[in-house]
């Protein structure tokens, strides 16, 4: 069905954003002298941000829930088999602390966003649930898997804000396109009666 396809697809691109996120988050941004305070995966990771949105324009905060949730196993488990280096205290930290922080912000998100969702204004569920979870996001994330390490890690998590923030916004856009084609799987979804995944 095409309702069971558009959940598959949100699902497994949860995983892979979230596979790719940890796996660049371990590289910094060296362009522009931005290595000290970005990494590349904070040019990815916002993505899941739109992906629990639009799961959650779709079907709601509970099918949403599923969603951050085969996420988290998918991307966690690949995470730990790809990308970990289990011979390094920061790579596992690095998986835990991602682990942990896509979970709760993800939850955070789709809490702000069904909150918001009714909002006569578009953007205003998409953007403040995305912020909301951003910041907490960065704060789990780079706390848990930097804190005490040596490295200087407030201000690659300040930068690292910086551009979830400016990609948040950009994430409207196409999160505005894809609108008609999620309101259409709502209809769809009522129309049959399917409300449980």
């Amino acid at each position: 069905m095409k309702i069971n396809k558009l959940f598959l697809i949100l699902s497994f691109s949860m995983g892979l954003v979230v596979i790719a996120s940890n796996y660049l988050v371990q590289f910094p941004f060296r362009h522009y002298g931005l290595d000290k305070i970005l990494t590349y995966g904070a040019f990815s990771y916002p993505i899941t941000f739109l992906i629990t949105d639009l799961a959650n324009r779709a079907f709601g905060k509970t099918t949403a829930r599923k969603i951050v949730y085969l996420g988290f196993i998918l991307g966690v488990l690949l995470t730990l088999f790809i990308s970990t280096n289990f011979n390094d205290l920061i790579s596992i930290r690095i998986a835990i602390g991602s682990g942990f922080a896509f979970f709760i912000a993800q939850n955070l998100d789709v809490s702000i966003f069904d909150k918001l969702r009714n909002n006569r204004l578009w953007y205003v569920a998409p953007f403040v649930s995305s912020a909301a979870g951003s910041i907490v996001d960065t704060f789990l994330f780079f706390s848990i898997s930097f804190y005490k390490t040596g490295i200087n890690w407030i201000p690659l998590a300040f930068g690292d804000l910086c551009v979830k923030f400016i990609i948040a916004l950009m994430m409207l856009i196409p999160f505005r396109l894809l609108l008609a084609k999620i309101t259409d799987a709502s209809k769809y979804r009522i129309k049959t009666g399917f409300n449980k995944i």
